[in-house]
């Protein structure tokens, strides 16, 4: 995609356009009384539905081997003012059932052609990712969710920004580099990046592409042969890295040294994180059974298995967001029992409010689900 090429729909012809699209709804709802319009312009247009968000599959382009950029088309009621470096949910029917994910967009918002682009890296123990660069067809129709997410910039940007990304950690910064020259703003940026080859760098042609620019420095990190970043050397590749706004996104070893640093320094003010996976190390509980008790289902789940993950599989209705423990979309009161959270390990207890897709089973537990 062409860095130039993006432009942001005003806000204000968005607005427009709702009360024509309702009345246009509000007859058709008189004239297929006592069935529902969805009832009936489904069939004429799966995007055309006022119950859910969804969007059609346009086209499948690979980045690199095992990474894609997938362009959507939007259904109705999707809005197109988020920001960049927010995140969509998309859900999948694969076999019959749903599978949800959620994945940085890596377009900037144009309302006119209705159609927002993620890009998305396969990962061996991932269904979804896989079957998306791999599997998914152009005209499959899919099921979103709301933009949502804080890891944004603000507008105007700083003036000096650090970048620290790795591997698919990129693709909410691609999206932030095109959003600032897209608003004609031209900020001191400094991108580090590791990627295990340069055939693995997602969007090694629009990187060096913007590298030909004085406003920006790409310092390119390839592992296989360099080794990893360390982090605690920073200033070796940016001197003034602590004068500098940072945003940091990739795996959860290298933001855990960022935030270690940046807090050994005391300018963790200055730093942005966005986590895409859980850490489910040794924080973990020890698993055990969850009793879902509205849906009268109960489960044996191991200590890495989230709250969430067990519900889905039992056909409960549960409900979620991002699934990173981001957006709090999923939080539910504990009736009864212990649960751990995978990221800190602390242990809650009945009563407490919890986040069923970063927690787990600690010996029993039950929700009112």
């Amino acid at each position: 995609m062409d860095l130039l090429k993006w432009s942001k729909q005003p806000a204000k012809d968005v607005e427009a356009a709702r009360p024509q699209i309702n009345i246009v709804r509000g007859l058709i709802a008189r004239a297929t009384t006592p069935l529902l319009p969805d009832d009936y312009l489904h069939l004429l247009n799966p995007l055309w539905s006022a119950r859910e968000l969804r969007g059609r599959i346009v086209s499948v382009e690979k980045e690199t081997a095992d990474t894609a950029t997938v362009e959507i088309e939007t259904g109705w009621g999707f809005s197109h003012s988020y920001a960049p470096g927010q995140y969509v949910g998309i859900g999948l029917q694969v076999e019959g059932r749903w599978h949800w994910r959620s994945y940085s967009l890596t377009s900037i918002g144009e309302s006119r052609r209705k159609r927002i682009t993620v890009t998305v890296k396969a990962n061996p123990d991932g269904f979804l990712s896989t079957h998306l660069v791999d599997g998914v067809r152009p005209g499959t129709v899919i099921r979103l969710a709301p933009p949502q997410g804080d890891f944004i910039l603000p507008n105007p940007a700083p003036a000096k920004l650090l970048f620290i990304t790795a591997g698919s950690g990129i693709t909410p910064v691609i999206s932030m580099l095109r959003g600032l020259r897209a608003r004609g703003e031209h900020p001191d940026i400094v991108h580090v990046h590791s990627a295990p080859t340069r055939d693995d760098v997602i969007f090694l042609d629009k990187l060096e592409e913007l590298s030909a620019s004085e406003h920006y420095v790409l310092d390119l990190q390839l592992t296989r042969e360099m080794g990893k970043v360390d982090i605690a050397d920073l200033g070796n590749r940016v001197p003034d890295w602590r004068d500098r706004s940072a945003w940091a996104c990739g795996p959860v070893a290298m933001l855990d040294q960022v935030e270690t640093v940046w807090a050994h320094n005391g300018i963790e003010d200055n730093l942005h994180i966005e986590r895409f996976a859980i850490a489910r190390t040794d924080k973990g509980g020890e698993g055990g059974t969850v009793t879902f008790a509205r849906s009268d289902k109960t489960a044996e789940i191991d200590g890495a298995t989230t709250l969430l993950e067990a519900g889905e599989k039992l056909g409960v209705q549960m409900p979620f967001g991002c699934r990173m423990g981001i957006c709090q979309t999923c939080v539910v009161p504990l009736s009864e029992g212990y649960v751990r959270d995978l990221r800190s390990g602390d242990e809650h207890r009945e009563g407490d409010r919890i986040q069923t897709c970063i927690s787990t089973v600690s010996g029993r537990c039950t929700l009112d689900l």
